[in-house]
């Protein structure tokens, strides 16, 4: 599955000090009708359970130039919880969750459907907002962060 390049994102819910993130890359859209996408999150991740607790969720999807994010929400510098979001600038959505002012689209879904597979927790979110935004898409691909180059 290492080969299967996929966006890079952000999801997060929670307000003030509740606030909690992770990276993810095992997010796509499912339906237009209504609008709702995917995302898998390991049951063992606080993320998982504020995403159950809150019933809602935003998603952040990372430009290219946002690869020290997309790090950090992995934990790669060892910050947890709501510390991770002191790096760069968020905005509240109209959900009241976690959206990255310079994501490149940010989205902001409730809670349709959760179901557990393995050792992840596939949540599919109705898409009730969208914020348009700019840039190139950080892609996940063989476990490194890459770009889409222009030929």
């Amino acid at each position: 599955m290492r080969n299967l390049a996929s966006s890079v994102a952000i999801v997060a819910t929670g307000a003030a000090l509740e606030r909690r993130g992770l990276t993810v890359s095992s997010i796509t859209s499912i339906c237009i009708e209504p609008p709702c996408l995917l995302v898998g999150i390991n049951t063992n991740s606080g993320t998982h359970d504020a995403i159950l607790a809150n019933g809602r969720f935003g998603v952040s999807l990372l430009a290219n130039d946002h690869q020290d994010i997309a790090l950090r929400f992995a934990g790669q510098d060892g910050s947890k919880g709501v510390q991770r979001f002191d790096t760069a600038p968020w905005d509240q959505g109209t959900l009241d969750v976690p959206l990255l002012q310079s994501a490149i689209c940010a989205l902001e879904c409730v809670l349709h459907h959760y179901h557990v597979v393995g050792t992840h927790g596939v949540f599919i979110g109705r898409t009730v907002a969208v914020r348009p935004g700019d840039g190139s898409p950080l892609i996940n691909c063989r476990g490194e962060l890459r770009t889409l180059a222009r030929g």
